[in-house]
């Protein structure tokens, strides 16, 4: 049987890209337009695609107001709220939300997505993040941010919380006997009572055990600490590699890692994200890109090259190399990525601003098979298993995918035609967890 692609759609909270809102018959109100939002996922599980993957920020005051004005991805629904919303105009979509270790709370964070798990009928993922952008904390109290590895620190214990309160009813805990009046028996029941260097939480979970145990895990960092938290807790990472190289390494590091662990490397997939505009000849999809990319604002570039190398670009000399950047408190592995990306291709601070402006991450384009052809070298050369997919725009870019890429995908015998499953495990192929506190009727 041939190893197939997991694909999921990266919502942020509908295209990744800097200047999607001015692309010609765009949906410019998507963010916030329910019906809009609905279209978009009932066409991706048309696609079949495993997950609607909502990426999330806590701060919108993350760049000069400039360059903020011209944004659209400073704001967007709450997605846990949006999230339950789509549950119930779906069936099979695994639907995943970003949450914080940061600056949430363990309880909150089991609460939340034990509830979604619930609503959906087991499609709910997790995926952690400590949260890079420094004026996060300033909504939270603090005056200035978390040290880096710190934060990571917590989310390790962060994450034994929030799984620990999952498992705090068996399965088979809920009696519901009317005759006698035994709502549930009091021995199937745990109280956590966690203790530990940056929480403590007592517990019970004031919900039942999540329809999939525990909700998927998931996983964006690329740091050396964040691949260690990888390996040791994600079902699937959303990475960042912008070459099939550097995906062939990033692959075999994680995978590697958790073999030291004592995990089953099958157990975690590993998802690049990729932005991919497709049209039906090479020339089209190229004319789609440089469409797109014209309608960047210079205003953006400069801002967004600094956010992400973690330091001010404004004062660099912008048509001379990158200079050496110093390490600071932002997301490092993608500061790596771009620093190497500007040294490989030579390119200036001009250059390389105009670039992360639109995105400048792992990029698609080309017809139908060249898009397939990639994502199946990709595939079958262990850089991933798939894809977090991008679209240029909405609604053009998604539809495009679904209607042209997807056929070709599935003629291949690479993607699946119909779910295996009713809940986003089934479908990605993952083991429902054991309860740590007690064995179940129930087949894990």
């Amino acid at each position: 049987m041939k190893k197939r692609l997991h694909l999921g759609a990266f919502m942020r909270p509908v295209s990744i890209h800097t200047a999607w809102w001015r692309y010609p018959g765009a949906f410019p109100d998507a963010n916030f337009n329910l019906a809009h939002l609905v279209r978009f996922i009932q066409t991706l599980e048309r696609g079949r695609f495993d997950a609607f993957f909502m990426a999330d920020h806590l701060a919108v005051l993350n760049m000069p107001i400039e360059a903020l004005r011209r944004s659209a991805t400073v704001t967007s629904f709450e997605p846990l709220t949006l999230l339950s919303a789509l549950a119930m105009v779906t069936r099979h979509i695994g639907l995943v939300a970003t949450a914080s270790t940061t600056f949430d709370e363990p309880y909150h964070i089991a609460r939340r997505f034990a509830s979604l798990d619930h609503i959906s009928g087991g499609r709910a993922g997790w995926n952690i993040v400590t949260t890079s952008n420094p004026d996060a904390a300033l909504n939270f109290g603090l005056t200035e941010h978390v040290e880096h590895d710190e934060r990571y620190r917590r989310a390790r214990e962060f994450y034994g919380v929030v799984t620990g309160l999952w498992d705090s009813w068996a399965d088979d805990a809920w009696l519901r006997d009317q005759a006698s009046g035994i709502f549930f028996d009091p021995a199937r029941m745990h109280v956590l009572d966690h203790k530990g260097e940056h929480l403590s939480v007592r517990g019970p979970l004031n919900i039942a055990r999540p329809i999939q145990g525990w909700p998927v895990i998931v996983q964006a960092g690329a740091s050396e600490a964040g691949r260690q938290l990888a390996a040791e807790t994600a079902e699937m990472i959303f990475g960042s590699s912008r070459t099939i190289e550097d995906g062939r390494r990033f692959y075999a590091d994680v995978k590697q890692r958790m073999r030291a662990l004592g995990r089953a490397p099958d157990m975690l997939k590993i998802l690049p994200g990729a932005l991919v505009t497709v049209g039906h000849t090479k020339a089209e999809a190229e004319d789609k890109k440089a469409l797109l990319d014209s309608l960047v604002h210079p205003e953006s570039g400069v801002p967004n090259l600094s956010i992400r190398l973690g330091v001010d670009a404004s004062r660099f000399e912008l048509d001379a190399p990158l200079p050496e950047i110093p390490q600071s408190n932002a997301t490092q592995s993608g500061r790596d990525s771009l620093v190497a990306l500007a040294r490989r291709d030579n390119l200036t601070v001009r250059q390389l601003a105009q670039l992360v402006g639109g995105y400048g991450g792992l990029q698609m384009v080309g017809t139908p098979a060249e898009i397939a052809d990639t994502m199946q070298e990709w595939l079958e050369t262990e850089a991933s298993d798939g894809f977090n997919v991008m679209f240029p725009t909405v609604p053009s870019g998604l539809d495009g995918f679904v209607d042209l890429v997807i056929p070709e995908l599935q003629r291949r015998e690479i993607f699946r035609r119909e779910y295996e499953g009713d809940t986003l495990r089934q479908t990605l192929g993952l083991a429902r967890p054991g309860n740590r506190f007690f064995r179940s009727a129930r087949a894990e």
